[in-house]
């Protein structure tokens, strides 16, 4: 009897220190930030660090792989980071991955930056789209030196390279891995997320000393309002649902009946909320102009000039609609040519099929009427298809015309053609 009560005590005793030891073992949120930076980026952000804080984590890490983004967001980010108590890991992840831009940015104002071999961070001096299709940089100091200070305040607050952090900015510095740790950076140099928190274990951060090595890695799953969000966010998606409304409508205001008045506002709305509703004014007054020129070529006889501004203005608009512009998006130059390449390309396919039908509209206006390509052939029978007392109508090939009888006729008797026209002429058999 004693003897089972000793099993029974020791039991126990194995029992309460292993549940003392899962509930002593840390926990580590992680989230990704890959992609473009978005409106939904910044939500995506707040929600894991609540949620991060509700678990009482032992860290956050930011899973870094972006060519950069929207700057307000981007700033909104920062914040985030630095009103939470919990510790921030920015970790440029995985292999191959890029954190150009504003994600550089986000890598220099976390507590603990690191990046996985073969990855690139740089690439953050702002640039902006010429009228010839290629970028040069922003000469707005105002801006620039506001970047500049940030950066630099950041990569000090943390104990990194500040002159570093300021070329990121001024010449579009970029450094890999190894030359990001050997130009004190980022702390350090992990090929994946086990090895950096075994690495980290041990490092002060936000006045606590991290206990990472071991600990629990949660993903954070954005809830269905925000995947929608960040789909509908993506810049190319949200610049294509736009374009593809405005094109909608045109066709439906041209072809009202077909529904596709329906799919313009329907594309419209969405592109509206994936792009925060922040729309370039200008850009857009010159596509609805051309808009309203192409329509108004569809109703008149200007041989296509309407239809050929109408296009330029939707071109034009179309390029300045490409959002990616600074000081609003901060990404490289090579990510703004390959954003406006995709979008004037639908806008050329567009405006061919639209040239297409307006010279059908004019091969149809100037084809002669049709009564007068009829061959004509006199003594051809019709059937009155009414009364003609003397006007009605009759079937004449297969087809209804207007006729005029010499004298009345009833309605399903047969006359005989004696004259073509606009309006036969007949006569009762």
């Amino acid at each position: 009897m004693a003897g089972r009560l000793l099993a029974l005590a020791a039991l126990l005793v194995i029992l309460l220190a292993s549940q003392a030891g899962s509930a002593g073992a840390s926990q580590v949120l992680a989230v990704s930030l890959d992609e473009t930076i978005t409106p939904a980026s910044d939500d995506v952000v707040e929600v894991a660090i609540r949620e991060a804080e509700a678990l009482g984590a032992e860290a956050v890490v930011i899973l870094l792989d972006t060519p950069g983004g929207g700057l307000d967001e981007t700033i909104n980010i920062i914040g985030l980071m630095d009103r939470t108590e919990i510790p921030i890991i920015g970790y440029v992840y995985p292999g191959g991955a890029q954190a150009w831009s504003a994600g550089t940015l986000i890598l220099i104002s976390s507590d603990l930056a690191a990046m996985a071999p073969n990855t690139i961070i740089g690439s953050a001096q702002p640039v902006r789209l010429t009228p010839t299709g290629g970028t040069e940089p922003v000469n707005d100091t105002k801006t620039n030196n506001a970047i500049v200070a940030l950066i630099e305040e950041k990569a000090r607050m943390h104990g990194r390279n500040t002159t570093a952090a300021r070329e990121f900015v001024l010449s579009n510095l970029n450094l890999n891995a190894d030359r990001a740790l050997e130009y004190g950076v980022v702390e350090q140099v992990s090929p994946d997320l086990e090895s950096l928190l075994r690495e980290a274990e041990g490092r002060a951060a936000k006045n606590r000393t991290l206990n990472t090595s071991g600990a629990e890695i949660v993903y954070f799953q954005p809830d269905p309002r925000l995947k929608v969000l960040l789909i509908l966010s993506n810049p190319m998606l949200a610049g294509l649902l736009m374009l593809i409304g405005l094109y909608a409508l045109i066709f439906g205001i041209s072809n009202p009946g077909l529904g596709a008045e329906v799919l313009g506002i329907v594309a419209l709305a969405l592109g509206l909320i994936g792009s925060g509703f922040d729309v370039n004014l200008g850009a857009l007054f010159l596509i609805m102009l051309g808009m309203g020129l192409i329509l108004a070529e569809l109703h008149s006889h200007s041989m296509g000039v309407l239809a050929v501004a109408g296009f330029v203005c939707i071109l034009v608009g179309t390029v300045l609609f490409v959002p990616v512009s600074f000081p609003n998006w901060y990404l490289p130059g090579d990510y703004q040519r390959s954003m406006v390449a995709l979008f004037v390309i639908p806008s050329l396919i567009a405006g061919g099929f639209f040239a297409f039908a307006i010279y059908k509209v004019a091969q149809a206006r100037l084809r002669p009427p049709y009564y007068q390509t009829v061959e004509q052939e006199e003594g051809d029978l019709a059937v009155a298809v009414d009364r003609l007392a003397p006007r009605g109508y009759v079937s004449y090939r297969g087809e209804y015309w207007l006729a005029d009888a010499e004298e009345p006729v009833e309605k399903g008797q047969q006359v005989r053609v004696v004259e073509k026209g606009k309006v036969l002429k007949v006569r009762r058999l």
